[in-house]
């Protein structure tokens, strides 16, 4: 038997209201949270389509061929990161003349796997084995209105299509439980005397990594509770926990410090959450925002031109903070990313851009203070910090963070500072 979606009656309407307008197909995202017996369909929005692509999809013989596969996978990783914990690009959807209503099969399951292959190689954390694995495919004729659904697993190119349930459901979208936390982070990169011949990106990708495991080994608790893990969230049992963070010294090279406070939020279903559903969807937003933030940082450095200072010059550059906007109708906000520089109007028209749906200036949410995120890097020799496992010394220190929604932001700098983050702690609400 296939997978279910449950899917938003707003959702319905939007694929509905969509016109080809003389094209030969319309195709887009299909946005949500999976879960085990069943996935959740909370948004959709149709990948904005080239200048050039636009006059080759009205001629009367376009072919799904004319599927731009790069252009499709990039709308989705820009998505992606405007998604906050817990949330999924699902899949795609497709909208086509009676004429291509058998030819889409193909070009949509390559278009998935390699969506799905670009996203995962921007993420700090993968996906556990027992993870829903399969995307889905929605086709629906322009003119008959039909309706297919089927799934791959992307994790086996070999997977042939299934059939799926696609099911409306109203009310949806008020169904969510919002988690919310602030994490302070100290993220010392030291740098060898091979790392500091590597770009500043590369070393910073390879400093997030190490860290990205410490967010994963840590300690959350939920409105001041540690819970077992396969409690219900709502219910669950208290733990006693007792986590440890060690370090040792080295000497480095150069360092790399991100530094400061983030805002992070995830979302996930009411129908019966589990305390590990919980963390695991905060845990990946602690890492997404994080990673995201960097690498639009480097984009923007790449765009404007700017050259890496060399030798022992530091650099500083400044972070972009997050903004969150409401999904109309909803209780559950998406986000961006913004530098001082960027008017709100910038920010309104990216939205609309990427995701297809009208928001308001006043309903954009600055979550961070915006004079506090700087980027710096040196290279003078130096000893650093840095954590070990539990088992390495014989001394551990043990370090909690204490959390506070705050309206901060993250900062990278270069000071040599150990990360002893062993506690994490987040609020959830019920909408």
């Amino acid at each position: 038997m296939g997978r279910t979606y449950i899917v938003e009656e707003t959702v319905g309407q939007y694929l509905s209201n969509i016109s080809l307008q003389g094209k030969a197909f319309v195709s887009g995202l299909l946005i949500g949270q999976c879960s085990s017996q069943k996935d959740y369909v909370l948004l959709a929005t149709r990948t904005p389509p080239k200048e050039e692509q636009n006059e080759n999809l009205k001629h009367p013989k376009a072919k799904l061929d004319n599927l731009d596969e790069e252009w499709a996978t990039e709308h989705a990783n820009q998505v992606s990161r405007m998604l906050p914990g817990g949330l999924l690009v699902l899949g795609v959807f497709i909208i086509t003349t009676l004429e291509l209503a058998n030819d889409f099969q193909n070009a949509l399951r390559r278009l998935i796997f390699a969506m799905e292959k670009s996203m995962n190689r921007k993420r700090l954390w993968n996906f556990k084995e027992d993870e829903v694995s399969e995307r889905v495919i929605l086709h629906i004729c322009s003119s008959t209105k039909k309706i297919s659904c089927r799934t791959y697993d992307v994790h086996d190119p070999k997977s042939s299509a299934r059939p799926a349930d696609w099911k409306y459901q109203s009310g949806l979208s008020t169904s969510w439980l919002s988690l919310e936390c602030t994490i302070h982070i100290d993220i010392h990169i030291p740098l060898s005397s091979t790392s500091v011949n590597y770009t500043l990106e590369k070393n910073t990708k390879n400093g997030l990594i190490r860290w990205a495991k410490q967010i994963e080994n840590g300690v959350y608790s939920i409105n001041g509770q540690v819970k077992d893990e396969d409690s219900d969230l709502l219910e669950g049992q208290l733990l006693n926990s007792d986590h440890r963070s060690t370090a040792t010294v080295q000497i480095c090279s150069g360092s790399v410090n991100l530094k400061g406070s983030v805002k992070c939020r995830a979302y996930i279903h009411n129908n019966k959450p589990k305390v590990k559903d919980a963390v695991q969807a905060v845990k990946r937003d602690i890492l997404n925002t994080v990673a995201d933030r960097c690498e639009i940082l480097f984009e923007d450095l790449l765009l404007n031109e700017i050259p890496e200072k060399k030798d022992s010059e530091k650099e500083f550059y400044i972070l972009p903070y997050r903004v969150f906007v409401p999904v109309p109708g909803s209780s559950v906000k998406l986000c961006d990313y913004k530098f001082g520089d960027e008017s709100p109007e910038e920010i309104k028209d990216h939205f609309i851009e990427m995701l297809d749906h009208v928001i308001q200036i006043e309903d954009l949410e600055i979550a961070e203070e915006i004079n506090t995120a700087y980027m710096s890097s040196s290279m003078n020799n130096e000893a650093s910090l840095e954590n070990k496992d539990d088992k390495q010394l014989e001394q551990p220190i043990k370090t909690t963070i204490v959390l506070k929604i705050r309206q901060n932001i993250g900062v990278i700098a270069a000071f040599a500072v150990a990360v002893l983050a062993a506690g994490i702690s987040f609020h959830y609400f019920s909408d």
